[in-house]
């Protein structure tokens, strides 16, 4: 029964992104936590630990891509509540800042103490994001092609 509710909560929190709201996603962070993205050196790239800096990425997510929307697949629980391990594949669209649709593959790995996410891994095709990314900068938004966000 546990591993279904956190399948409900992952999809709900993944719903939540969708309607442009990270709240839920950052109140379901315990106190000390890490907030990571994959790839190097690009805007959404790099590990935060802070509420602060990691509402900033999300802020800086939507800014560039204002409509992405998340099709959640496969959900797979391990564990208990005192070390909970969740793996959620998803493909995502948007348009970006220039309107042009795209879409790219991945996972979150989400590790949970008692309901509260301690790490959150991103793994998107980097590939396919840097390409994104640098399109976007080549439009006219410089925030692009910005420091990661970290702290």
């Amino acid at each position: 029964m546990y591993h279904v509710i956190v399948v409900r909560r992952v999809r709900a929190l993944f719903d939540a992104v969708n309607r442009g709201d990270a709240e839920p996603v950052l109140r379901a962070f315990a106190p000390r936590f890490e907030h990571s993205f994959l790839g190097e050196n690009h805007a959404l790239s790099g590990s935060r630990h802070t509420l602060a800096a990691t509402r900033r990425w999300y802020e800086r997510l939507y800014r560039l891509l204002p409509d992405i929307r998340f099709e959640v697949g496969r959900v797979v629980v391990s564990g208990g509540p005192w070390k909970t391990l969740v793996l959620a594949e998803w493909t995502e669209t948007n348009s970006g800042t220039d309107g042009v649709m795209t879409s790219n593959r991945g996972v979150h790995v989400l590790q949970l103490r008692w309901g509260r996410a301690t790490r959150l891994v991103i793994c998107p095709d980097t590939v396919g994001l840097k390409a994104t990314l640098d399109r976007l900068a080549a439009s006219g938004n410089a925030e692009a092609h910005a420091a990661p966000i970290m702290d």
